[in-house]
């Protein structure tokens, strides 16, 4: 199982991903699932990826072997080009496996996240689904969520807004999303990659890959679990009234 998320704000992206990849209880290993593809001052792409893994293997070594040989990721001229590119890259990696696949019963999986930015456009966010098909993060829906994505919800949905939401915001509700959704699915699991992009930057300048015993992951945590406690004490009483009369509540033994 796998969990990502990108957040897009005013100020940039927050991208994150856990590591945990497995093929049942007695397989569990750790894998990247956070790949970048720069031009420094020209483009920067960062792509997280869910799903089976030997797919995401082959769609990032075609497109790494286009970006080194000046072609695919590194000549787009729009965004939703190079999203349109990744998209290719699936379909053609489906043209390949997905029939021998889903004749031994194995679905075609394969999700992707693909943010960044290229010179003289804005910063960008989208999701590459299983039949190579983009959807566009807006500034009224201003996040995307790929695999274990329910757990890491809810924190997400209360509290990032496009045009209020700092980088620095971003950093700490993407570590709460992934951090929550840990702690809910063992098959979702650290280290966490973090990368923070401002916009304009066009390179690599904040990354992280925070361990279970980061100091700053540890504190988030701990911090979060006590002042979210310490809310719900604060909350109004619920109020009841005289009891019901037994008709009211069905049948009783």
């Amino acid at each position: 199982m796998t969990y990502c998320v990108g957040i897009r704000t005013h100020e940039g992206l927050v991208m994150a991903s856990d590591s945990r990849t497995n093929s049942g209880i007695d397989q569990v290993d750790v894998c990247r699932k956070m790949h970048t593809f720069v031009t420094h001052g020209e483009r920067l792409f960062t792509i997280l990826s869910s799903g089976s893994l030997s797919l995401t293997q082959s769609i990032m070594t075609r497109l790494e072997q286009e970006f080194h040989a000046g072609e695919g990721l590194a000549q787009v001229t729009t965004f939703y080009d190079a999203a349109r590119c990744v998209g290719t890259k699936v379909r053609e990696v489906a043209a390949l496996d997905r029939e021998y696949m889903e004749r031994d019963h194995i679905n075609f999986s394969v999700n992707l996240l693909v943010g960044g930015q290229i010179r003289g456009e804005d910063t960008q966010l989208y999701m590459i689904y299983a039949q190579g098909n983009p959807l566009r993060c807006t500034r009224s829906s201003p996040f995307l969520q790929i695999g274990e994505s329910k757990y890491g919800r809810p924190i997400l949905d209360r509290g990032i807004r496009f045009g209020e939401t700092s980088l620095e915001q971003a950093v700490k509700y993407a570590i709460i999303s992934l951090d929550s959704t840990m702690r809910s699915n063992v098959a979702v699991g650290p280290p966490i990659d973090l990368l923070v992009y401002a916009n304009d930057d066009l390179a690599v300048r904040r990354y992280r890959r925070l361990t279970t015993s980061d100091p700053d992951l540890v504190e988030i945590r701990s911090h979060w679990e006590r002042e979210l406690r310490r809310a719900v004490g604060l909350l109004p009483q619920i109020e009841f009234g005289s009891p019901p009369a037994p008709s009211e509540l069905g049948p009783t033994t």
